[in-house]
């Protein structure tokens, strides 16, 4: 488990699945089973408190982000204005969410045109292809898997790179667009 403090009341949390198998849980856990779920999420807010100094009392807004191959990533914020110092206890409202992007990072850019090959006898054409900090990392949207089990695209992928916690947010503002749509498409033809 990661954790980072982003302001003085606010704390950003990163578990992968490995580390929720560690803890005894499965990704179908986290929507089932709401009483596991909550002693997990406490366990997790006094960790982080523990680890970052982070006084937790009062109101805290929890967003959870499954992330279909990386894990979870999860934003504590602390409604200052609401918190009563004499309160002993802690008052979560916690809100799941599902990523639609598959995000994968690569070292080598002839693995980003292997993969390619490979998705593209899966009959996947979509995606795109970002470059930053020395790394290549191809997104690919939900909607751009035309019907194919998620699950084997994340194993096709896992062969040449590894799941990636950036979004395509931060590397449309940071990183430089290789190939802004139909990257498989394009790398296929341009490295057939």
């Amino acid at each position: 488990m990661r954790i980072e403090r982003v302001s003085s009341n606010q704390f950003t949390m990163f578990l992968t699945f490995d580390d929720l198998i560690e803890r005894g849980f499965t990704k179908e856990d986290l929507w089932y089973d709401a009483r596991d779920v909550r002693s997990l999420f406490s366990d997790m807010m006094y960790e982080a408190s523990t680890e970052l100094g982070f006084e937790l009392s009062g109101s805290l807004l929890v967003q959870v982000y499954l992330m279909q191959a990386q894990g979870m990533h999860i934003i504590v914020t602390q409604k200052m204005e609401d918190a009563d110092w004499e309160d002993d206890f802690i008052e979560m409202k916690v809100t799941l969410d599902e990523s639609n992007e598959l995000m994968f990072s690569f070292v080598d850019f002839e693995d980003v045109i292997q993969v390619a090959h490979c998705l593209a006898a899966l009959n996947i054409d979509g995606g795109s292809v970002y470059h930053m900090n020395d790394r290549y990392y191809m997104l690919l949207e939900k909607d751009e898997l035309h019907g194919q089990k998620i699950e084997d695209v994340i194993a096709v992928m896992s062969e040449f790179s590894t799941p990636s916690i950036l979004t395509s947010h931060r590397l449309n503002e940071y990183g430089k667009s290789i190939m802004n749509r139909h990257a498989v498409r394009q790398l296929t033809t341009i490295f057939g």
